[in-house]
């Protein structure tokens, strides 16, 4: 079975090809008109995805050396993100499945995070507890088979993407600020600043980073204040290990009490160093098996929509009328518990 997916929810245009879980191909194109404003404008991204939707598109099924018309199935993402940007993708896909009738899948950005573990290592078992962290969600699954999953826990305010984002412009860094604070913190101190750690000590998966980013935004104030020069690479360092702390105890903390033998961490956020060193740290004391999914894997792309597409639907798909689906509508809500 070969699937297109398209994927379009935030400011990258992605596409993929995936035959029987092997990734033909998986083209991503990040719209860089954001850089300048320090954020993403959504009007901005929209008119973007429209431009480069067509090109994305054949580029994928150019490097996967495959026929729009051998495709079996097109998936695409129907939220959550920006309406107008999901809005591109999936009416390009309905155009496309209407032209070559073909099979149309909707599938849940988020949902396609919290399998993309699988996509990584086809081998994992069930059940997993996987963290979902970019710059727009930060929750936990207990995911127990293959359309299975529950939400244990969410933010309460700003995702943890984002406060790295407004981290790294109250400091002076370029967006998006996750890769600059990752750098930076590697030269700094993570002990020169006690930043708090939101809902660290509740006993529940909850998050809460809109905290941190205001103590963040206090020690820069008063460091200008009084003229000194900002110890960015300290400052770097001592936001990061405190949104790490989080992410890993309450992460951990779902691991043991539901007694679950695997981790996955998925998003954008997962690709970074220190998450990823002291996850895999904190599975391996506990003996349990730690997925972390490529950089390509972990940033918005298309082939984990595809991959949930084949292991929902791989079974069904010689029924092609159940699946022909036109009538969805695009959501920009995320999964909460």
């Amino acid at each position: 079975m070969t699937i297109l997916a398209i994927e379009t929810s935030c400011d990258d245009t992605a596409a993929a090809v995936v035959r029987d879980g092997d990734v033909l191909s998986n083209i991503i194109s990040s719209q860089e008109i954001h850089n300048q404003y320090g954020g993403i404008v959504p009007e901005l991204a929209s008119r973007e995805h429209v431009k480069g939707i067509v090109p994305i598109v054949h580029a994928a099924l150019q490097e996967a050396r495959v026929s729009i018309e051998s495709v079996d199935a097109v998936a695409v993402t129907y939220g959550p993100g920006l309406a107008g940007s999901l809005l591109v993708g999936a009416h390009f896909a309905k155009g496309l499945a209407m032209r070559f009738a073909k099979p149309l899948i909707p599938i849940h950005h988020i949902e396609a995070h919290v399998y993309s573990g699988y996509l990584e290592e086809p081998d994992l078992v069930y059940p997993s507890i996987c963290l979902v962290v970019s710059g727009g969600h930060t929750s936990i699954f207990h995911v127990k088979d293959v359309s299975t999953f529950e939400v244990l826990g969410s933010t309460k305010d700003d995702a943890a993407g984002e406060a790295f984002d407004k981290i790294a412009k109250l400091v002076g860094l370029g967006y998006p600020g996750g890769p600059h604070i990752d750098r930076l913190a590697g030269f700094g101190n993570a002990q020169a600043f006690n930043f708090p750690r939101g809902l660290f000590y509740d006993q529940n998966y909850d998050f809460s980073f809109s905290g941190l980013k205001t103590a963040v935004r206090r020690e820069v104030e008063k460091l200008r204040s009084i003229g000194d020069d900002l110890p960015i690479n300290d400052l770097c360092a001592s936001a990061q290990t405190a949104i790490v702390d989080v992410l890993v105890s309450k992460t951990m903390r779902a691991i043991d009490t539901l007694g679950i033998g695997a981790v996955v961490i998925a998003g954008g956020v997962s690709a970074n160093s220190e998450l990823r060193t002291r996850m895999s740290a904190a599975a391996a004391q506990r003996g349990v098996t730690f997925v972390a999914p490529r950089l390509d894997y972990c940033i918005d792309n298309a082939a984990m929509i595809a991959n949930v597409a084949q292991l929902r639907y791989g079974n069904t798909m010689s029924n092609a009328a159940q699946l022909n689906n036109l009538d969805f509508t695009v959501s920009p809500k995320a999964l909460r518990a």
